[in-house]
């Protein structure tokens, strides 16, 4: 039997990079999947954010794992559309068993020249998305007596980065929170952790020509393999440039596993070697 055969597991961001590939993992074990995005791009954000072209792939990859996946359009920044969302999850999929809070944004620049609107829209994603995210996945699973919740960290949540001021400060507020919910929900049976990924092969990062420019600053059009040389001499010690989505999925699953049913409050840096260069 599959680890998650009849639960039902919401992913947010989920139309492409992360979320989909967390979607499908939690999919491949069974679960019938809730993936939202806000499906439009912010003023702030030097890329392309999803689109519903990408979210309705993520629902035809899923769809043929033999489990329903519902799509809903909705914005973490919205404590109404998050709270929309679960209502519906629990009305049409009968339960919420898994939250995936992954749903993030990035927009650099140097504290003494970011913008107000940079500063309050990556912190209205990444932090109070997740607040909204958990606050509201929380009540059914508290009510059922069991659930799991698994949030999108960073390792900018575990040391400073350059021009990522705004980042950084959501990715360590959402290990704070996943560690309050982990003592909060206990009682419930519910378990909140939260994965620390280092540079990941998606949309976010790779081929990014804004990321690239703050890897190679002085190069006009940074390339890929001047981009990875970048992140092999500073980043990575394991000799891999980048991080596979899918293998923040596995931890993403094994959290939501009965594996992990004592598992609560931490946070798992999957960093190609990059955490040992941290203090204990």
């Amino acid at each position: 039997m599959k680890e998650l055969q009849g639960k039902v597991a919401l992913v947010t961001g989920g139309a492409r990079g992360q979320g989909r590939s967390h979607a499908l993992a939690l999919a491949r074990e069974g679960a019938q999947i809730v993936v939202t995005d806000a499906l439009e791009d912010f003023d702030v954000v030097p890329y392309e954010l999803a689109r519903q072209e990408d979210l309705d792939e993520t629902v035809r990859l899923v769809e043929q794992e033999d489990v329903r996946c519902l799509a809903i359009k909705a914005d973490v920044r919205s404590s109404e559309q998050m709270d929309a969302a679960v209502e519906r999850a629990v009305s049409e999929l009968g339960s919420l068993d898994i939250l995936c809070a992954n749903a993030g944004i990035w927009s650099a620049a140097e504290l003494t020249e970011m913008t107000d609107a940079q500063w309050r829209t990556v912190i209205d994603v990444n932090l109070t998305g997740v607040f909204h995210s958990i606050r509201a996945a929380a009540r059914p699973m508290r009510e059922q007596g069991s659930g799991r919740i698994v949030a999108t960290s960073s390792v900018g949540g575990r040391a400073g980065m350059y021009a990522f001021g705004n980042y950084v400060a959501t990715k360590w507020g959402v290990i704070g929170l996943i560690k309050t919910a982990a003592l909060e929900l206990a009682p419930y049976r519910v378990t909140a952790n939260a994965v620390c990924p280092s540079i990941v092969k998606t949309d976010m990062c790779f081929e990014n020509d804004a990321l690239y420019g703050i890897f190679q600053p002085d190069a006009d059009q940074p390339t890929t393999a001047e981009v990875e040389a970048t992140i092999l001499e500073g980043h990575h010690k394991i000799p891999d440039p980048w991080i596979e989505p899918e293998e923040i999925s596995a931890a993403i699953v094994y959290f939501c596993s009965e594996r992990a049913r004592h598992v609560s409050g931490t946070a798992l840096d999957i960093t190609a070697g990059l955490s040992a260069t941290w203090s204990a």
